[in-house]
């Protein structure tokens, strides 16, 4: 992971906890690992937006994990200066850098605009293990530390998906990469 992002994802993590939705008796033990795995990964960090309350940026619980707003435009990406590397959007769901522009994943099972509506479990595991959408498409750009997620077992991985799967949909069409500048 870039050194640059650690404090950045350290201040995020400080800004509240996740829900809990596994806590159901009758969730079974893998969506419970998988909530488990999400909540320490960090995943909410990027993938829940923030939205200013009283007390400063916050987690917004109703958006859980739906990725970069589509209501947030972002046509291009951000001039940083030196020694700058990399800029991100207040809700901490868009990264811009020598890449280009990324935007956070709707990781909810929304049928049409969730990401995950098209994986196969197979799939979700590939895309962990090489950086590729749906494990051959497109690379998956920074600050995703997919890297990491990778070295999980594929039971920690099948809890993960399997977690997800079952989180409240949220419709939320998250826009495509942009490129870098020229």
């Amino acid at each position: 992971m870039n050194r640059t992002l650690l404090p950045i994802l350290a201040a995020a993590a400080l800004w509240g906890p996740t829900p809990s939705l596994a806590q159901n008796s009758a969730a079974g033990p893998q969506i419970k690992r998988g909530e488990y795995l999400v909540t320490i990964g960090g995943c909410n960090d990027c993938h829940t937006p923030l939205a200013m309350g009283p007390n400063g940026p916050a987690p917004d619980l109703k958006r859980m994990l739906s990725g970069h707003p589509q209501d947030l435009a972002i046509k291009a990406p951000a001039k940083v200066a030196e020694p700058w590397g990399g800029a991100m959007a207040p809700t901490l769901t868009a990264w811009s850098g020598p890449w280009g522009v990324s935007f956070t994943a709707n990781l909810t099972p929304d049928p049409e605009t969730g990401v995950l509506r098209d994986f196969t479990e197979q799939q979700f595991i590939q895309t962990m293990r090489t950086g590729r959408h749906q494990g051959q498409g497109r690379p998956i750009l920074p600050p995703m530390p997919w890297q990491n997620y990778g070295q999980m077992t594929d039971d920690d991985l099948k809890a993960v998906f399997a977690y997800l799967r079952q989180i409240p949909p949220v419709r939320n069409k998250v826009p495509d990469p942009i490129p870098p500048a020229q």
